[in-house]
């Protein structure tokens, strides 16, 4: 079915690389996903009647547990209400500037990236940040079109390492590592950059050129202290331990609410393989928030127009957003 002709064509937008791939944490278009550290209400927290939720001050807090990754006391962390708020209530609670902490992980102080602080924490998840460790300066020679890397980004502006292809050329250079963040790349600072900006700043590298990268390894503790992995595989995102999560959006403040219905898991992962498919990105967030736009759309043009309304910035083919709604449908009435 074609897609009508209202649609949006952004000539100053160039699509996305198709081979380097790219997962984020934040999502969406926006920069830090929100996160809620008041109980902002969602769907489990509206009340039966209909009325307006109560003030915050008359919310209850929501309290978590943190300590660093490499190992710490116990900290207690309440008041944030997005994530880079989330790594200056850590950074405070262990006298850390913000900036130290590269990523976190919940319920385990591994560099394990199934548990990456994503699109969903159950509210008795417990956090552990990951903080800046040795730096590295690596040459690379691209002798592939791909490097073999899945970059992904903290939702504060770093961008990091969070799968290497098996068989790939960045697999062939041992000191480059899963939870790598990468600060430099060819001497030009990305700190800062979208992670499918740093992305397709690789994928352009020339061929058969060499380059350098600057990298920032996480701390690690003497038991961490292990052989490479490659990093997850791509997963649900589901991470959350309780019945009730937060989650986070890229817009607004998140909101708690049940866990993930079995279509909502269903439909997140196939849009995210199509993500990966057609742009070489993998985003929990970002393909939760196409599901939830294309709920209770009637046909692919309408769910398509609501598409430019909520994530115009990312200029999605008109085929991609057809094959979405498509998952979405068959996530629907039970065939995937």
């Amino acid at each position: 079915m074609p897609l009508g002709p209202w649609r949006k064509k952004k000539s100053t937008k160039e699509h996305l690389v198709e081979n380097e791939e790219v997962s984020g944490i934040g999502g969406g278009s926006g920069g830090g996903a929100g996160l809620a550290g008041a109980g902002s209400p969602g769907k489990a927290a509206v009340n039966g009647a209909g009325l307006p939720p109560p003030p915050a001050n008359l919310r209850p807090k929501l309290v978590f547990h943190t300590q660093l990754a490499h190992g710490s006391p116990t900290g207690r962390i309440e008041g944030f209400t997005n994530v880079k708020e989330l790594y200056g209530k850590i950074a405070e609670a262990f006298n850390i500037s913000p900036p130290e902490i590269l990523f976190c992980t919940l319920n385990t102080h591994k560099i394990d990236m199934d548990k990456l602080l994503g699109g969903q924490i159950g509210l008795e998840d417990f956090i552990f940040a990951h903080v800046r460790g040795i730096k590295k300066e690596v040459e690379v020679h691209k002798t592939e079109d791909a490097l073999g890397l899945t970059i992904t980004d903290n939702g504060a502006g770093y961008a990091f390492i969070k799968r290497i292809k098996e068989g790939s050329v960045a697999d062939g250079v041992k000191v480059i590592c899963v939870g790598d963040h990468i600060e430099c790349v060819n001497g030009k600072n990305v700190v800062g950059t979208r992670h499918y900006e740093v992305a397709r700043m690789l994928k352009d590298l020339p061929k058969n050129k060499t380059f350098t990268l600057k990298l920032v390894e996480p701390m690690k503790s003497f038991e961490m202290l292990e052989p490479r992995n490659k990093g997850a595989k791509p997963t649900d995102g589901k991470v959350g331990s309780g019945r009730a999560t937060l989650r986070l959006r890229s817009k607004g403040p998140a909101t708690v609410e049940d866990e993930p219905t079995e279509f909502e898991e269903k439909a997140v992962q196939k849009v995210d393989d199509l993500l990966e498919s057609y742009m070489g990105i993998r985003d929990t967030e970002l393909a939760a928030t196409m599901v939830e736009v294309g709920r209770d759309k009637k046909n692919p043009d309408e769910f398509a127009m609501a598409l430019d309304e909520t994530l115009g910035d990312f200029a999605f083919p008109d085929e991609f957003v057809f094959d979405v709604w498509g998952a979405i449908g068959d996530a629907k009435t039970g065939r995937v």
